[in-house]
């Protein structure tokens, strides 16, 4: 795991030493608190569900933002329980004195939430309505890359995190096919 935990501070330090500027400050922090709690893609979802080409997919990105939720947040972090970058103490990490730029994260770093979430939405979206996909896309990478560039997430976090909102978003499509649940949500 140290050779894992070096690799991600040197990347952290790298963005940390050659893209931090004011308004990347304003850009990133903006990102970093729009997904707190999955906000701004549970509000985008929610309203989905006004409109019928999009009630489906706003059904299970949901659905699959939840299950990301409940194996990242309730499950991984608690058995993991790996610090925050900000909180090491070693020589590799020369910002940890630095001030964040957002509030600091009260639990554990691994996986990234956020990227959880902000990849079930786009997954979601780029299987069931591929041109909102792929505009999702965008914030998705941005959002990922909010939290390292606000140093609280280490690159590992945020790719695993990624991988678990891609995985929680096929397996909740994968149950709703299986079930023909999606065939009687779309009926309706």
């Amino acid at each position: 795991m140290d050779t894992v935990t070096n690799f991600d501070f040197s990347i952290l330090n790298f963005i940390q030493e050659h893209f931090r500027c004011d308004f990347l400050d304003g850009v990133f922090g903006f990102f970093g608190a729009v997904g707190n709690m999955g906000l701004i893609w549970i509000v985008l979802s929610i309203v989905m569900l006004f409109f019928k080409k999009t009630r489906t997919a706003g059904i299970l990105a949901l659905l699959s933002m939840g299950l990301g939720y409940l194996l990242g947040d309730i499950v991984i972090k608690p058995i993991v329980q790996r610090p925050r970058p900000f909180t090491f103490d070693i020589d590799l990490n020369m910002f940890r004195n630095a001030d964040l730029i957002s509030k600091k994260p009260g639990n554990f770093s691994f996986p990234s939430g956020h990227s959880a979430a902000a990849w079930a939405f786009a997954t979601t979206l780029l299987v069931k309505r591929r041109t909102l996909g792929l505009i999702a896309v965008v914030p998705a990478v941005l959002m990922m890359f909010s939290r390292l560039y606000l140093y609280v997430h280490f690159p590992s976090d945020v790719l695993c995190g990624a991988l678990l909102g891609v995985a929680s978003a096929f397996v909740v499509m994968l149950i709703f096919k299986k079930t023909r649940l999606e065939t009687k949500l779309s009926r309706r």
